[in-house]
């Protein structure tokens, strides 16, 4: 059964927003228009998105609030479009809960790619070549991550995770003792040969350790192996 995706284009500028309202329509998707996180929120009670394209740069709420109010509020994915390409940027984008970054220099085809990237993400697919994980709840570090939730947990406290987060500690759940190279954890993780901000592995797996290492200075559960990448040490 095909699903018909709802989206969510958010930016002041009306005619990128018509131009990929127009595209994605065309594709299927069920797309609606904000100019402004004033209009994003009047939209988000009657129309829940499973994903939203969203400007970096807009008057009032700027793209960093915004993607931390739908972490909060939906479970949609989150693609940043900006005008912007820098690296802090695309950092930041990151922590605050974005599950990809492009520049407002994008071809439309590509951009269709990433966003079907992201919903495989998010509507609970499982990284590529994997092999199924029996049970829901998994010990990792000090936390344990419940699989089919997609949750992560301290304790009583859910910690944030987002969507490559999640497909990343798959694949090292999946792949225990084994070092994996940034190149093949990229590949069965984000799932497209893009390349947004693949040099971010390693920032990644810095934000991963503050979750759910003990010690993120002196990592046990994810290490780094030299020259190749890192490596998932079960508790």
């Amino acid at each position: 059964m095909t699903i018909n995706y709802k989206m969510i284009v958010v930016d002041d500028e009306l005619d990128i927003c018509e131009t990929l309202a127009d595209y994605f329509s065309m594709q299927g998707f069920d797309v609606k228009m904000a100019a402004n996180g004033q209009e994003l929120k009047k939209i988000l009670p009657d129309f829940a998105p499973h994903i939203v394209l969203l400007d970096l740069n807009m008057p009032g709420e700027d793209g960093f609030t915004l993607t931390r109010y739908l972490r909060a509020h939906t479970k949609a994915g989150v693609i940043m479009v900006t005008a912007a390409a820098e690296q802090v940027d695309m950092i930041i984008g990151l922590e605050m809960g974005a599950d990809d970054y492009v520049s407002k220099l994008f071809d439309l085809r590509s951009l269709l790619a990433r966003v079907r990237s992201v919903l495989r993400r998010t509507q609970h697919e499982a990284p590529a070549n994997s092999q199924p994980v029996q049970d829901a709840r998994k010990k990792v570090g000090k936390c344990l991550l419940d699989v089919e939730a997609r949750k992560l947990w301290e304790g009583e406290e859910e910690i944030p995770l987002t969507a490559m987060e999640y497909d990343l500690l798959m694949v090292f759940l999946q792949n225990p003792n084994r070092p994996l190279s940034r190149d093949y954890l990229l590949e069965l993780a984000h799932k497209t040969d893009a390349d947004p901000f693949d040099r971010s592995i390693d920032s990644r797996i810095t934000r991963m350790r503050k979750k759910i290492e003990p010690d993120p200075d002196k990592p046990t559960t994810i290490k780094t192996v030299r020259s190749v990448g890192y490596v998932y040490v079960p508790g």
